[in-house]
């Protein structure tokens, strides 16, 4: 076995994955408080937005950001960035551009699969072609009992993790 880190390089470690991540069920909470207090990003592309994405985010894919971020958010503002899901790192790329423009930046670990999978609000974009009208529609799931706690009635239950 390599070596074990100390308990402080244990802690250290751990402290700052919390700062620099978050997760659906926080995020969840966060939204839901009514003061977020952060702008939800979604990174994937406008076919992935449409399909579906996290009620209360904007879409900014990551070549977008560069220039869309200093021109529409003051300085101080803090965001959570999620991209599909553990495989990807395309929220990892997008909080590192937001870093660097000097914002102050968390990863929603899980991305829109967890979200998506735990039964949290998830709306999808409808377009009708003759009335050139965009609709946004509630596309929110049961959750998976694989990742979400779930009442007999299929609800979701917070895990208070």
């Amino acid at each position: 076995m390599e070596t074990v880190p100390t308990p402080a390089q244990a802690a250290a470690h751990f402290a700052a994955r919390l700062s620099f991540e978050t997760d659906c069920s926080d995020v969840h909470a966060a939204l839901e408080s009514g003061e977020p207090g952060f702008v939800l990003i979604d990174t994937r592309n406008v076919e992935a937005w449409e399909q579906g994405h996290v009620r209360g985010a904007i879409h900014m894919p990551k070549p977008d950001m560069p220039a869309r971020i200093p021109a529409e958010f003051p300085e101080g503002t803090q965001f959570v960035v999620y991209c599909w899901g553990p495989g990807c790192n395309g929220a990892t790329r997008a909080g590192l551009i937001i870093s660097e423009l000097g914002y102050a930046v968390k990863e929603m670990i899980g991305g829109f699969e967890y979200w998506a999978r735990e039964g949290l609000p998830v709306d999808r974009e409808a377009h009708d072609q003759a009335s050139g009208i965009t609709l946004t529609i509630d596309a929110t799931r049961v959750p998976d009992p694989l990742t979400a706690v779930a009442s007999t009635s299929g609800e979701r239950i917070a895990c208070d993790c």
